[in-house]
């Protein structure tokens, strides 16, 4: 495997943050810094690793909260979301009274993404996918060469991300997941947003809400 990848759980949500380095040049991005940023530096620093990039999957304050100190620190582009999640990074400010939460200003990555960009790491690629639903500007990084896909809050081991949110929408959801993640195959292990990582086949055979009848092997 070209990508190793380790999980540091941040802030009072234990949002997923993922330290991703390709294994010959060590490289690495962090994959939604959602805050307990002196922690996180810690184990890059632990990790011997190189921060060249800061990616997000979509604009909720869990998954952002860290991102411009993480970026401010190494000094590296912030990349993703899709552009329709623009409105929550706007919004941060007001996430962060919501949830009770250290202030958090508003920004603008530097890069927005679209479905069927890619982005690298090293000497490692990650393929972009639109996947609205959760928020219209979700997108997921899926590596084909190592199998393995970073997800945000589309899809948990058991369960799927929240629609009850503005621009939210269920049917959407579930259709980013039967239509854009399961076809890319059974075999990919994804790190979802909270919780424990799982695979697109595992999730086909026993999550209850995308779970379908078809033979996964």
């Amino acid at each position: 495997m070209a990508l190793k990848f380790e999980i540091v759980p941040v802030t009072a949500f234990q949002q997923n943050c993922s330290i991703i380095w390709c294994d010959k040049t060590k490289e690495a991005a962090l994959v939604d810094p959602g805050g307990d940023v002196a922690k996180l530096i810690a184990k890059v620093d632990e990790l011997g690793v190189q921060v060249t990039k800061v990616l997000l999957t979509h604009g909720h304050l869990d998954h952002v909260g860290g991102t411009v100190d993480i970026a401010e620190a190494y000094k590296v582009p912030v990349i993703g979301p899709e552009k329709q999640d623009a409105f929550w990074l706007q919004g941060l400010p007001k996430q962060s009274e919501m949830f009770g939460f250290a202030r958090t200003e508003s920004f603008e990555p530097d890069q927005w993404l679209n479905d069927g960009d890619s982005v690298t790491i090293g000497d490692s690629t990650l393929n972009v996918v639109h996947t609205p639903g959760h928020t219209p500007g979700h997108v997921v990084f899926v590596s084909d060469e190592d199998r393995l896909a970073w997800v945000g809050d589309v899809l948990f081991n058991g369960s799927i991300g929240r629609t009850d949110f503005p621009k939210g929408d269920h049917e959407t959801l579930i259709s980013s997941i039967k239509d854009k993640l399961f076809p890319l195959g059974n075999d990919i292990r994804f790190v979802p947003g909270h919780g424990p990582t799982s695979t697109f086949g595992v999730e086909r055979q026993q999550n209850p809400y995308v779970a379908d009848s078809m033979p996964i092997w």
